[in-house]
C-alpha cells in the first residue's frame, strides 16, 4: 500500500525519518510530504492557505496507483482530512496521529504571526504533557529544524463537502488523550466534535501503556511505536 504523510505545523518531510523506514520493511512504499510555503518568507508564502496544503495532497494522491493510506499529524490531520473528502474513493485509510478530524470550517489553531509568517514558537508554549518526553537533545534537534509555516494555514477554515469521506476507514493514534475520554466525547458528539462522531468506521489506539504517557510528537520519542501503530491501523 502507499502511505502518504503529512506533517504537523512547523515540520516537513523529514519528521517521518525514523518513521518510514518500518512501514517500508512491511512492503509499502511511503510518501512524507513538504507543504507549500513552509519556510518560505512572508513575500513568498502569502496567499498560500490549508485548501493549498490539501490540494498538494491530493496531487501526491492522484499521482498513485493502487491503495493509498493517508497519515495526518497534529494540524495535519486537516490537510489530510480533507484529501480524504476530496477524494473519498481513492483513499483506503486515514489515520490522525494524535488529532481528530476536523469539522466543516474548523481550523488548526492561533499561534504568533512575526513577520508574516508563524515561526515554531518554542516548546515553552506548548503545555508540559504535550512536551515530556521529549529529552532536551531531541528538543534541540528539533527546534533547530523546525521552519516557519503561512500566516493563513492555521486559521483558515476547512471545506468539506462530500459526505462519503466519514466512510472512509479511520484510525485515531492516540498519545495525549486516553481512549476511554475519546469515547466519551464521541458518545456525547458535542457540536466541535460532530465530524469525530459521525465517524461510521472509527478505531483508536493508544500510543502508550496506561501510566506510560506520551507526548504530542511521538515521532520523535518513539518513532518504532508510531511505525508498529500505523501498521496495525491500516492492517
Amino acid at each position: 500500500m502507499h502511505i502518504i504523510l503529512v506533517p504537523g505545523l512547523w515540520l516537513d518531510a523529514s519528521s517521518w525519518g525514523e518513521v518510514s523506514p518500518a512501514l517500508e520493511a512491511a512492503g509499502h512504499r511511503t510518501h512524507a510530504l513538504t507543504m507549500p510555503g513552509v519556510g518560505a518568507s512572508g513575500a513568498e508564502s502569502a496567499g498560500i492557505g490549508i485548501a493549498d496544503w490539501i490540494a498538494a495532497t491530493v496531487d501526491e494522491l492522484d499521482r498513485l496507483d493502487g491503495a493509498v493510506a493517508i497519515v495526518g499529524h497534529s494540524g495535519g490531520g486537516n490537510v489530510a482530512y480533507g484529501a480524504v473528502d476530496a477524494r473519498p474513493d481513492r483513499v483506503a485509510h486515514v489515520v490522525f496521529l494524535d488529532t481528530f478530524p476536523p469539522g466543516e470550517g474548523g481550523s488548526i489553531s492561533e499561534f504568533p504571526v512575526v513577520d508574516d509568517v508563524i515561526p515554531f514558537p518554542g516548546w515553552d508554549f506548548f503545555d508540559d504533557s504535550d512536551v515530556a518526553d521529549l529529552d532536551g537533545q531531541t528538543r534541540e534537534e528539533v527546534a533547530a529544524r523546525a521552519k516557519s509555516v503561512p500566516e493563513q494555514v492555521p486559521t483558515d477554515p476547512i471545506r468539506l463537502t462530500d459526505e462519503r469521506r466519514r466512510a472512509v476507514p479511520a484510525t485515531i493514534i492516540t498519545s495525549t488523550v486516553p481512549e476511554a475520554q475519546i469515547r466519551e466525547i464521541i458518545e456525547k458528539a458535542p457540536s466541535w466534535a460532530a465530524e469525530l462522531a459521525a465517524m461510521q468506521r472509527l478505531d483508536v489506539i493508544e500510543l502508550g501503556a496506561p501510566g506510560d504517557a506520551t507526548g504530542h510528537w511521538p515521532q520523535f520519542s518513539r518513532p518504532g511505536a508510531v511505525a508498529e501503530a500505523i501498521l496495525r491501523a491500516i492492517g
